[in-house]
Protein backbone atom coordinates (compact mmCIF):
# COMPACT_ATOMS: atom_id res chain seq x y z
CA UNK A 1 0.00 0.00 0.00
CA UNK A 2 2.91 2.06 0.98
CA UNK A 3 4.23 1.76 -2.60
CA UNK A 4 1.09 2.38 -4.10
CA UNK A 5 0.09 5.58 -2.39
CA UNK A 6 3.77 6.63 -3.50
CA UNK A 7 2.65 6.66 -7.16
CA UNK A 8 -0.29 8.20 -6.00
CA UNK A 9 1.16 11.20 -3.62
CA UNK A 10 3.61 11.87 -6.91
CA UNK A 11 0.25 12.99 -9.12
CA UNK A 12 -1.67 14.19 -6.33
CA UNK A 13 1.31 16.64 -5.53
CA UNK A 14 0.97 17.87 -9.38
CA UNK A 15 -2.30 19.35 -8.21
CA UNK A 16 -3.18 22.30 -5.76
CA UNK A 17 -3.20 21.75 -2.52
CA UNK A 18 -6.37 22.26 -1.95
CA UNK A 19 -7.53 20.23 -5.49
CA UNK A 20 -5.80 17.54 -3.75
CA UNK A 21 -7.78 17.56 -0.49
CA UNK A 22 -11.09 17.84 -1.86
CA UNK A 23 -10.64 14.48 -4.11
CA UNK A 24 -9.26 13.20 -0.43
CA UNK A 25 -12.37 14.02 1.09
CA UNK A 26 -14.95 13.14 -1.80
CA UNK A 27 -12.82 9.51 -1.76
CA UNK A 28 -13.20 9.73 2.09
CA UNK A 29 -17.23 10.64 1.35
CA UNK A 30 -17.97 7.26 0.50
CA UNK A 31 -18.77 6.13 3.48
CA UNK A 32 -21.71 6.70 6.14
CA UNK A 33 -20.94 4.60 9.10
CA UNK A 34 -17.92 3.04 10.41
CA UNK A 35 -17.94 -0.27 12.20
CA UNK A 36 -16.62 0.10 16.06
CA UNK A 37 -13.74 -0.14 16.63
CA UNK A 38 -11.60 -3.58 18.31
CA UNK A 39 -9.54 -2.32 21.30
CA UNK A 40 -5.64 -2.48 20.28
CA UNK A 41 -2.67 -3.48 21.93
CA UNK A 42 -2.18 0.49 23.03
CA UNK A 43 -6.09 0.82 24.39
CA UNK A 44 -6.45 3.32 26.77
CA UNK A 45 -8.97 5.46 28.85
CA UNK A 46 -8.70 9.44 28.76
CA UNK A 47 -10.95 11.95 29.28
CA UNK A 48 -13.47 9.21 30.49
CA UNK A 49 -13.61 8.06 26.98
CA UNK A 50 -12.70 4.79 25.57
CA UNK A 51 -10.18 5.30 23.02
CA UNK A 52 -8.88 1.49 20.38
CA UNK A 53 -5.67 3.64 19.59
CA UNK A 54 -3.87 6.39 21.17
CA UNK A 55 -3.40 8.00 17.36
CA UNK A 56 -5.66 10.40 16.08
CA UNK A 57 -6.25 12.53 13.62
CA UNK A 58 -5.55 16.55 14.19
CA UNK A 59 -8.12 19.47 13.37
CA UNK A 60 -7.39 21.36 10.51
CA UNK A 61 -7.68 18.12 7.82
CA UNK A 62 -11.81 17.79 7.95
CA UNK A 63 -13.43 21.45 8.97
CA UNK A 64 -16.54 20.36 9.34
CA UNK A 65 -17.06 18.14 6.34
CA UNK A 66 -17.67 15.03 8.81
CA UNK A 67 -15.87 12.49 6.72
CA UNK A 68 -15.00 10.68 10.29
CA UNK A 69 -16.50 7.31 9.03
CA UNK A 70 -13.62 7.05 6.37
CA UNK A 71 -11.18 8.41 8.88
CA UNK A 72 -12.19 5.78 11.61
CA UNK A 73 -11.82 2.94 8.69
CA UNK A 74 -8.32 3.90 8.45
CA UNK A 75 -7.79 2.68 11.65
CA UNK A 76 -7.62 6.58 13.44
CA UNK A 77 -8.28 6.17 17.04
CA UNK A 78 -10.05 9.23 17.52
CA UNK A 79 -10.48 12.35 14.73
CA UNK A 80 -11.06 15.93 16.06
CA UNK A 81 -13.55 18.10 13.51
CA UNK A 82 -12.71 21.36 12.60
CA UNK A 83 -12.01 24.67 13.63
CA UNK A 84 -15.95 25.32 12.97
CA UNK A 85 -16.79 28.98 14.10
CA UNK A 86 -20.26 30.01 14.81
CA UNK A 87 -21.15 31.33 11.33
CA UNK A 88 -19.83 30.16 8.19
CA UNK A 89 -16.64 32.00 6.67
CA UNK A 90 -14.62 31.36 3.65
CA UNK A 91 -11.46 31.56 5.15
CA UNK A 92 -8.43 33.69 3.60
CA UNK A 93 -7.94 34.27 0.03
CA UNK A 94 -6.36 31.51 -1.89
CA UNK A 95 -3.48 30.33 -2.85
CA UNK A 96 -3.38 29.59 1.52
CA UNK A 97 -1.55 25.96 1.79
CA UNK A 98 1.15 25.44 0.50
CA UNK A 99 3.63 21.83 0.65
CA UNK A 100 7.73 21.57 1.42
CA UNK A 101 8.13 17.93 -0.03
CA UNK A 102 11.19 17.64 0.55
CA UNK A 103 10.90 18.73 4.02
CA UNK A 104 8.05 16.82 4.68
CA UNK A 105 5.95 20.27 5.71
CA UNK A 106 3.26 22.16 5.40
CA UNK A 107 2.65 25.84 5.50
CA UNK A 108 -1.30 27.38 5.55
CA UNK A 109 -2.80 30.41 6.22
CA UNK A 110 -6.42 28.96 5.88
CA UNK A 111 -8.22 30.99 8.27
CA UNK A 112 -10.76 28.90 9.59
CA UNK A 113 -12.75 28.09 6.42
CA UNK A 114 -15.72 26.23 7.31
CA UNK A 115 -19.61 26.15 7.24
CA UNK A 116 -20.78 27.27 10.45
CA UNK A 117 -21.72 25.54 13.01
CA UNK A 118 -25.31 24.81 12.38
CA UNK A 119 -24.19 23.11 9.69
CA UNK A 120 -21.86 21.22 10.89
CA UNK A 121 -23.70 19.96 13.53
CA UNK A 122 -26.96 19.43 11.34
CA UNK A 123 -24.17 16.68 8.96
CA UNK A 124 -22.94 14.91 12.19
CA UNK A 125 -26.96 14.73 13.39
CA UNK A 126 -27.72 13.08 10.37
CA UNK A 127 -24.70 10.74 10.47
CA UNK A 128 -25.61 9.35 14.11
CA UNK A 129 -23.16 8.25 16.67
CA UNK A 130 -19.66 7.45 16.24
CA UNK A 131 -17.68 4.46 17.18
CA UNK A 132 -14.62 6.75 18.33
CA UNK A 133 -14.38 9.60 20.14
CA UNK A 134 -15.28 12.21 18.02
CA UNK A 135 -13.73 16.30 18.75
CA UNK A 136 -14.85 19.03 17.71
CA UNK A 137 -12.58 22.07 17.66
CA UNK A 138 -13.91 25.37 18.01
CA UNK A 139 -13.23 28.84 17.31
CA UNK A 140 -14.08 32.74 16.72
CA UNK A 141 -15.16 34.44 13.71
CA UNK A 142 -12.53 36.57 12.22
CA UNK A 143 -14.98 39.75 12.39
CA UNK A 144 -15.52 39.11 16.08
CA UNK A 145 -13.78 41.84 18.18
CA UNK A 146 -11.83 40.34 21.16
CA UNK A 147 -14.09 41.47 23.24
CA UNK A 148 -17.14 39.39 22.01
CA UNK A 149 -14.89 36.73 21.07
CA UNK A 150 -15.76 34.43 24.33
CA UNK A 151 -19.49 34.25 23.29
CA UNK A 152 -18.53 33.03 20.19
CA UNK A 153 -16.67 29.98 21.73
CA UNK A 154 -19.21 29.72 23.60
CA UNK A 155 -21.68 29.90 20.92
CA UNK A 156 -19.94 27.04 18.92
CA UNK A 157 -19.43 25.02 21.79
CA UNK A 158 -23.29 25.06 22.74
CA UNK A 159 -23.86 24.03 19.15
CA UNK A 160 -21.81 21.24 18.63
CA UNK A 161 -21.44 19.69 21.93
CA UNK A 162 -24.42 17.37 21.87
CA UNK A 163 -23.01 15.92 19.26
CA UNK A 164 -18.71 15.73 19.97
CA UNK A 165 -17.11 13.51 22.35
CA UNK A 166 -14.98 16.59 23.58
CA UNK A 167 -14.36 20.17 22.57
CA UNK A 168 -11.41 21.82 21.58
CA UNK A 169 -10.75 25.44 22.22
CA UNK A 170 -8.63 27.12 19.80
CA UNK A 171 -6.47 30.01 20.74
CA UNK A 172 -3.14 29.42 18.96
CA UNK A 173 -4.03 29.53 15.02
CA UNK A 174 -1.51 32.20 13.45
CA UNK A 175 -4.21 32.69 10.82
CA UNK A 176 -6.60 34.52 12.29
CA UNK A 177 -5.89 38.25 13.69
CA UNK A 178 -5.46 38.57 16.93
CA UNK A 179 -6.55 35.32 18.07
CA UNK A 180 -3.23 34.24 19.64
CA UNK A 181 -3.64 37.89 21.78
CA UNK A 182 -6.95 35.12 23.92
CA UNK A 183 -4.26 32.86 24.87
CA UNK A 184 -3.69 35.30 27.68
CA UNK A 185 -4.77 34.25 31.02
CA UNK A 186 -7.56 37.28 31.58
CA UNK A 187 -9.53 36.43 27.99
CA UNK A 188 -8.47 32.70 28.03
CA UNK A 189 -10.07 32.03 31.17
CA UNK A 190 -13.26 33.97 30.38
CA UNK A 191 -12.99 31.79 26.94
CA UNK A 192 -12.76 28.41 29.05
CA UNK A 193 -15.09 29.01 31.40
CA UNK A 194 -18.20 29.68 28.77
CA UNK A 195 -17.19 26.39 26.63
CA UNK A 196 -17.42 24.15 29.97
CA UNK A 197 -20.64 25.36 30.81
CA UNK A 198 -22.18 25.24 27.26
CA UNK A 199 -20.26 21.77 26.59
CA UNK A 200 -22.91 20.44 29.32
CA UNK A 201 -20.46 18.20 31.10
CA UNK A 202 -18.31 17.23 27.81
CA UNK A 203 -14.59 17.65 28.83
CA UNK A 204 -13.02 20.60 26.93
CA UNK A 205 -9.18 21.12 25.91
CA UNK A 206 -7.26 23.34 25.03
CA UNK A 207 -5.03 23.64 21.85
CA UNK A 208 -1.88 25.89 22.64
CA UNK A 209 1.06 27.21 20.24
CA UNK A 210 4.12 26.06 20.20
CA UNK A 211 5.97 29.64 20.02
CA UNK A 212 4.91 30.98 23.85
CA UNK A 213 7.16 31.57 26.13
CA UNK A 214 7.66 29.57 29.49
CA UNK A 215 6.18 32.20 31.21
CA UNK A 216 2.72 32.72 28.54
CA UNK A 217 2.76 28.69 28.71
CA UNK A 218 2.51 28.43 32.23
CA UNK A 219 -0.21 31.12 32.15
CA UNK A 220 -2.17 29.65 29.63
CA UNK A 221 -2.50 26.48 31.36
CA UNK A 222 -3.22 27.38 34.88
CA UNK A 223 -6.16 30.05 33.67
CA UNK A 224 -7.23 27.26 31.74
CA UNK A 225 -7.24 24.62 34.85
CA UNK A 226 -8.79 26.93 37.18
CA UNK A 227 -11.37 27.42 34.47
CA UNK A 228 -12.56 24.23 34.14
CA UNK A 229 -10.30 22.40 31.37
CA UNK A 230 -9.97 19.02 31.15
CA UNK A 231 -6.70 18.91 29.33
CA UNK A 232 -4.62 20.39 26.62
CA UNK A 233 -3.64 19.82 23.19
CA UNK A 234 -0.23 21.17 22.71
CA UNK A 235 0.53 22.27 20.05
CA UNK A 236 -0.43 23.80 17.22
CA UNK A 237 1.48 25.30 14.05
CA UNK A 238 4.17 27.63 14.10
CA UNK A 239 5.56 30.71 12.19
CA UNK A 240 9.05 30.33 13.31
CA UNK A 241 10.63 29.08 10.08
CA UNK A 242 13.17 26.31 10.97
CA UNK A 243 12.80 25.28 7.28
CA UNK A 244 13.08 28.39 4.41
CA UNK A 245 9.50 29.62 3.41
CA UNK A 246 8.70 32.89 2.42
CA UNK A 247 5.04 32.35 2.51
CA UNK A 248 3.34 33.51 5.56
CA UNK A 249 1.27 31.37 7.91
CA UNK A 250 1.50 28.32 10.04
CA UNK A 251 4.21 25.39 9.52
CA UNK A 252 3.83 21.83 10.43
CA UNK A 253 5.08 18.79 9.55
CA UNK A 254 8.65 17.25 10.41
CA UNK A 255 10.50 20.63 11.26
CA UNK A 256 7.61 21.45 13.48
CA UNK A 257 8.81 18.38 15.52
CA UNK A 258 11.48 19.75 17.83
CA UNK A 259 9.93 23.03 18.94
CA UNK A 260 6.48 21.34 19.39
CA UNK A 261 8.15 18.16 21.62
CA UNK A 262 10.03 21.22 23.67
CA UNK A 263 7.03 23.14 24.18
CA UNK A 264 4.88 19.81 25.00
CA UNK A 265 7.42 18.60 27.20
CA UNK A 266 7.43 21.82 29.31
CA UNK A 267 3.61 21.85 29.31
CA UNK A 268 4.13 18.63 31.16
CA UNK A 269 5.98 20.07 33.62
CA UNK A 270 3.87 22.11 34.28
CA UNK A 271 0.81 20.97 34.59
CA UNK A 272 2.25 18.02 36.59
CA UNK A 273 -0.42 15.21 35.87
CA UNK A 274 -3.43 17.48 36.69
CA UNK A 275 -4.55 16.73 33.51
CA UNK A 276 -4.51 14.19 30.66
CA UNK A 277 -2.46 16.17 27.21
CA UNK A 278 -2.56 15.20 23.67
CA UNK A 279 0.81 15.64 21.91
CA UNK A 280 0.64 16.97 18.27
CA UNK A 281 3.38 18.78 16.21
CA UNK A 282 5.81 16.65 13.81
CA UNK A 283 4.73 12.99 14.61
CA UNK A 284 5.82 10.99 11.17
CA UNK A 285 6.84 7.86 12.87
CA UNK A 286 6.34 5.58 16.06
CA UNK A 287 9.31 6.52 17.45
CA UNK A 288 7.80 10.27 17.18
CA UNK A 289 4.93 8.73 18.88
CA UNK A 290 6.78 7.49 21.50
CA UNK A 291 8.71 10.20 22.38
CA UNK A 292 5.35 12.13 23.24
CA UNK A 293 4.10 9.82 25.01
CA UNK A 294 7.18 9.37 26.94
CA UNK A 295 7.38 12.86 27.69
CA UNK A 296 3.56 12.71 29.18
CA UNK A 297 1.09 12.59 26.78
CA UNK A 298 -1.67 10.26 26.94
CA UNK A 299 -3.13 10.46 23.03
CA UNK A 300 -0.92 11.71 20.50
CA UNK A 301 -2.27 13.26 17.12
CA UNK A 302 -1.10 13.03 13.30
CA UNK A 303 -1.86 15.83 10.23
CA UNK A 304 0.86 16.60 8.04
CA UNK A 305 2.01 12.83 8.02
CA UNK A 306 -1.26 11.70 6.87
CA UNK A 307 -0.67 14.08 3.55
CA UNK A 308 3.22 12.54 3.33
CA UNK A 309 2.44 9.10 4.09
CA UNK A 310 -0.99 8.44 3.53
CA UNK A 311 -4.04 6.74 4.34
CA UNK A 312 -2.40 3.68 5.62
CA UNK A 313 -0.74 6.42 8.20
CA UNK A 314 -2.97 5.66 11.45
CA UNK A 315 -2.44 2.09 11.44
CA UNK A 316 1.54 2.02 10.31
CA UNK A 317 2.69 4.35 13.53
CA UNK A 318 0.14 2.56 15.71
CA UNK A 319 2.45 -0.90 14.76
CA UNK A 320 5.74 0.83 14.67
CA UNK A 321 4.65 1.96 18.16
CA UNK A 322 3.34 -1.42 19.61
CA UNK A 323 7.02 -2.53 18.36
CA UNK A 324 8.73 0.50 20.20
CA UNK A 325 7.50 -1.33 22.80
CA UNK A 326 8.06 -4.75 22.18
CA UNK A 327 11.95 -4.26 21.38
CA UNK A 328 14.38 -5.21 24.43
CA UNK A 329 15.62 -1.84 25.61
CA UNK A 330 19.34 -1.26 24.46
Amino acid sequence: MSDLYDALRALLFRLPPEASHALAMAWLGRHRTAPAAAPGPLARRVFGLEFSSPLGLAAGFDKGECRWPGLARLGFGFVELGTVTPRPQPGNPRPRLFRLPEHRALVNRMGFNNAGAEVVAERLARLGPAPIPLGVNVGKNRDTPASKAAEDFASAARTLAPYASYLAVNVSSPNTPGLRDLAAAEPLAEIVRGVVEAAAAKPVLVKLSPDMDDAALEAAAEASLAAGAAGFIATNTTVSRPVPSSEPGGLSGAPLGPLALARFTRLAHLVRGRAPLVGCGGIFSGGDARAYLDAGASLVQVYTAFIYRGPTVARDVERELVRSYAAPAP
